[in-house]
């Protein structure tokens, strides 16, 4: 989209098209979003030297709205930003956020037909299983890191042992996730910038290559796992092909596995930080566990922001988007809606309602990991809270200061009592 001339210059959103607005301390940006919701219509955000550039929509009312109509604000190309190229769109195959209408609808069933009954029991079961091992593992070597110790292991554990991974690949796996998301959002010199996206696109594609040599074994010989699920549907004919496999794991991979692990992470960091609600949760952990997962989802907002794109003619708190239009919900601004969450800067397990937009806004897109993702953050917590020491996090989380995820590098962390 090219910027009219009349949209140059420095204007209430440009503060977000500064290239360290993403380093700035979390106050300082939460304080930017807060001005920003106080308008009284979306405000335009330049890109690339003001050539180009994105509305945001900043107030709940506005992402719920965006979310649940497709039609007009619509997924494809992409979601990131910058949105994936196209040679890299035919390489690798359309991810699920990236689809719309049918083709979405039709992976959508594909996949939420292999999760069946029995499946996500067997999965809530390992769930509990895996917890308390690495629990165990940490009262017994005593780390001081939390990401690579704790918050890591359980999301990626839990999707390797259901999708069915063999434990030889798993290491190398855990290492091209990194590689493959390590600076997604996250401004970069220009010989970075040069060097990392070939980095990042060979680590997805050597986890791609593995996963859909697995599928090819899963189809000759099925087994109980979700891999099979998918390779060996039947959904109107249809399963899942070796580019849709491995598209859909690298999502679950990047996703599911980092999404859990920074909000397991700020979940410490919110339970230090603010000591009188860690009291209330160790109180009667069941009763206030549910509540605490899903202030730990809103208040960190694992996921900054979405890209959408207009496709048809639409008028949102005054303002008229075009077909060409490009949008960004940003739901770390959603979820701190002061007209919704009273006190929204505050931490507090017991808010009700949340109608937090962590997991999405609503709409076809709405994150298919959700309950697991909350039975996850949910289980280690019990285990991490009510062994017979506690654990603390000690000074600040090391942010990556992306624009896209609320990723935390390193966390320390460490015992209260011998």
């Amino acid at each position: 989209m090219t910027l009219p001339s009349q949209r140059l210059g420095s204007g209430p959103g440009g503060e977000l098209a500064e290239p360290g607005f993403w380093q700035r301390p979390p106050a300082e940006r939460l304080a930017a979003f807060a001005r920003l919701r106080a308008l009284d219509s979306p405000v335009f955000v330049p890109e690339g030297g003001g050539r180009t550039g994105h509305w945001a929509l900043v107030r709940h009312a506005d992402v719920q709205e965006a979310s649940r109509l497709p039609k007009v604000f619509a997924s494809a190309p992409g979601v990131t930003t910058p949105e994936p190229a196209r040679w890299v769109r035919a390489l690798f195959g359309d991810s699920m956020v990236n689809l719309d209408g049918a083709d979405h609808a039709q992976l959508r069933k594909i996949v939420q037909r292999a999760f069946t009954p029995r499946l996500l029991a067997a999965a809530e079961a390992d769930i509990h299983a895996v917890a308390a091992r690495i629990v165990d593992d940490v009262l017994e070597h005593r780390p001081d890191e939390f990401v690579s110790a704790v918050s890591s292991r359980l999301p990626l554990e839990v999707i390797c042992n259901m999708m069915g991974i063999p434990e030889r690949y798993r290491a190398e796996i855990a290492d091209r996730v990194n590689h493959a998301s390590e600076n997604i959002g996250v401004e970069r010199g220009l010989a970075s910038r040069l060097r990392m996206p070939g980095r990042g696109l060979r680590a997805l594609a050597r986890m791609q290559r593995m996963v859909a040599g697995i599928g090819r074994e899963r189809r000759r010989n099925p087994s109980d796992d979700l891999i099979s699920a998918l390779v060996c549907a039947n959904v109107d004919g249809q399963a899942l092909g070796a580019r849709q496999l491995g598209a859909f794991f690298s999502l679950l991979m990047v996703a599911g596995v980092e999404t859990t692990r920074n909000a397991i992470t700020h979940g410490l960091a919110l339970l230090t930080d603010f000591p009188a609600q860690r009291d209330l949760l160790l109180s009667d952990f069941e009763k206030y566990a549910d509540g605490a997962v899903d202030e730990m989802i809103r208040h960190s907002t694992p996921i900054i922001q979405f890209r959408r794109t207009v496709t048809a003619e639409h008028t949102l708190r005054g303002h008229v988007f075009v077909p060409g239009d490009k949008v960004v919900l940003y739901y770390a601004s959603a979820n701190r809606d002061e007209a919704v969450f009273p006190d929204p800067d505050s931490f507090d397990i017991t808010r009700s309602p949340n109608p937090h937009l962590g997991f999405g806004g609503g709409g076809p897109h709405f994150c298919l990991g959700a309950h697991l993702a909350r039975v996850e953050m949910k289980a280690l917590f019990r285990e991490l809270l009510t062994r017979p020491v506690g654990l603390r996090a000690v000074g600040l989380p090391d942010l990556a200061g992306s624009n896209f995820d609320n990723r935390v590098r390193s966390l320390r962390f460490a015992f209260e009592r011998p």
